[in-house]
């Protein structure tokens, strides 16, 4: 689910995407520059440090966080130049997209878990039954939140991401298109886009601020499941009931 969130970070953090930045991270004339439009053979040593360079940017995430995805860093940790990313990842931003990518497809893989149990469990139709199937992907969206909290941040960051490259679009708008789908169902009264957008910036909002420990200060509880109940309702109503 596409959106930005975010606070500006230092230059040597995700920040350096401004051009001058990109410049100074790629910049290292022992390097040769074949061109960005290559493909190298799935099994080459190429496609090797592509995939080795998103490997690392995914463990330096989630172990220090955004802040930490300099170029510099990524480069250092899978053992070449500071200029070498650049064979593969034209600027920061695509480096960063690709990383972001990988959040996606775990985030999907996970919400289709969630979905298949739920239609496992069965036992209601229309619009319960869609409403059912949102409590339980709300429950994975906040989870990923609170295990992947470092690839969660990233994952938003749009004025980091390029999100029309690398296929970082076509990773995340499903997502969203799947939700949409299904708040059309729990709400056959309301813009199904606009009530989605709604209830997931609620969802975005809970996770940050429960990570935060904004929350748990100013609500005293004890876990998110009060706060993923009192959203539902006021989103889509009670469970069971008329709106």
């Amino acid at each position: 689910m596409p959106a930005e969130s975010a606070e500006p970070a230092e230059s040597t953090e995700p920040a350096e995407s401004a051009e001058s930045a990109e410049s100074a991270e790629f910049d290292d004339s022992a390097d040769s520059t074949p061109s960005p439009a290559s493909v190298a053979p799935p099994s080459s040593p190429e496609t090797g440090l592509r995939d080795r360079l998103v490997r690392v940017g995914v463990e330096l995430v989630d172990a220090e966080g955004a802040q930490a995805l300099s170029l510099r860093e990524i480069a250092r940790r899978a053992g070449v130049s500071h200029g070498a990313p650049r064979r593969h990842f034209p600027t920061h931003l695509d480096l960063l997209s690709a990383i972001a990518r990988e959040g996606f497809r775990e985030l999907g893989a996970r919400t289709a878990r969630a979905e298949a149990e739920a239609e496992a469990e069965g036992g209601t139709e229309g619009e319960r039954a869609a409403r059912a199937r949102i409590e339980v992907l709300a429950r994975a969206y906040l989870d990923f939140a609170r295990t992947r909290s470092g690839m969660y941040e990233l994952m938003f960051r749009h004025d980091l991401l390029e999100s029309g490259r690398l296929g970082l679009r076509d990773t995340s708008l499903p997502l969203f298109a799947g939700f949409v789908a299904l708040v059309a169902e729990a709400r056959p009264d309301a813009d199904p886009a606009t009530a989605a957008g709604a209830l997931w910036a609620n969802l975005h909002g809970i996770a940050q601020l429960w990570r935060w420990g904004s929350l748990r200060l100013a609500t005293g509880a004890e876990d998110v499941e009060p706060l993923l109940a009192a959203t539902l309702r006021a989103h889509l109503g009670p469970a069971g009931g008329a709106r």
